[in-house]
């Protein structure tokens, strides 16, 4: 366990998720107070737009038009600077609230779902699907049978799409083929004690996986192996991306809490920050 600290960039959030970086600027979602923001290097913060139904997973078609996932109307979404409108609903395939998100570089989306209640604990535990809305703003069911499937990655190589299934702290991984169709599943890491939240690849094949509740960040290589951990202290990692200028910076999502009602009131949400060695590859 690396004991090199992480600079805290940005605080007083309620629940930070789904970080993005672009046009030298990370952009993420404060999923409970139902904005999405964007930090400079400077440490300014901006309030870019509101998602009444809570913001997740973020992406941008070929266009530049940013991707919004809404989680609990199930929602994919546009922001064109000015005003966000509905794509697609995919309340008909995804069982509860919508989360993460990964988007190709043409334009296809794969969204993920936490298949039951996990906030309030008013529905069972239940296995979900992986969906995907393709350009035309069409969803379809591409996956089946996911163990709350949350951050993803796309390899260029292959191509291959890598989703973390946090219940069952597996990395799992498909071939992408025509159309966006998924193919080939199986595992690709599945280390002891690791509970995959957000995730992001390296130029090596390495994927930084936040690891909410042993509060860490690690690099897992295909096969299972951890080569790298670097503790969030008191807080839980919720979700990582490389970038900055040379994509060196891995900027982590941390919090101390992940109930919607406590986020509220504690604001304990923060970006935090560390250089590490390897940068960023592939989506997002």
């Amino acid at each position: 366990m690396s004991d090199t600290r992480l600079e805290v960039l940005a605080d007083g959030f309620a629940f930070t998720e789904c970080p993005r970086w672009r046009d030298d600027r990370l952009w993420f979602s404060d999923m409970h107070e139902h904005g999405v923001y964007t930090l400079d290097l400077d440490g300014g913060v901006e309030r870019q737009f509101e998602v009444d139904s809570q913001p997740a997973g973020l992406g941008w078609r070929p266009d530049g038009t940013l991707l919004v996932v809404g989680m609990k109307s199930r929602t994919l979404n546009a922001w064109d600077g000015r005003s966000l409108t509905q794509v697609a609903d995919l309340s008909d395939l995804a069982p509860w609230h919508c989360n993460d998100m990964v988007v190709a570089d043409d334009g296809t989306a794969y969204i993920g779902n936490f298949g039951w209640d996990l906030d309030y604990q008013t529905t069972t535990p239940r296995r979900t699907n992986l969906v995907m809305v393709d350009g035309t703003g069409t969803p379809s069911v591409v996956a089946e049978d996911l163990s709350f499937p949350n951050g993803m990655v796309i390899i260029p190589q292959g191509p291959a799409l890598v989703v973390g299934e946090t219940m069952d702290g597996a990395l799992t991984a498909f071939d992408i083929g025509e159309g966006g169709l998924l193919s080939n599943r199986r595992t690709w890491a599945k280390p002891e004690g690791l509970i995959p939240d957000g995730i992001c690849l390296d130029s090596e094949g390495g994927i930084w996986v936040a690891n909410p509740l042993l509060n860490e960040v690690v690099r897992v290589t295909e096969g299972g192996e951890v080569t790298d951990r670097i503790s969030t202290g008191e807080s839980g990692a919720i979700a990582c991306m490389l970038g900055g200028p040379d994509g060196r910076t891995l900027f982590v999502c941390t919090a101390s809490t992940t109930h919607p009602d406590q986020s509220v009131e504690m604001k304990s949400g923060k970006i935090q920050a560390i250089e590490v060695a390897v940068p960023h590859a592939g989506l997002p």
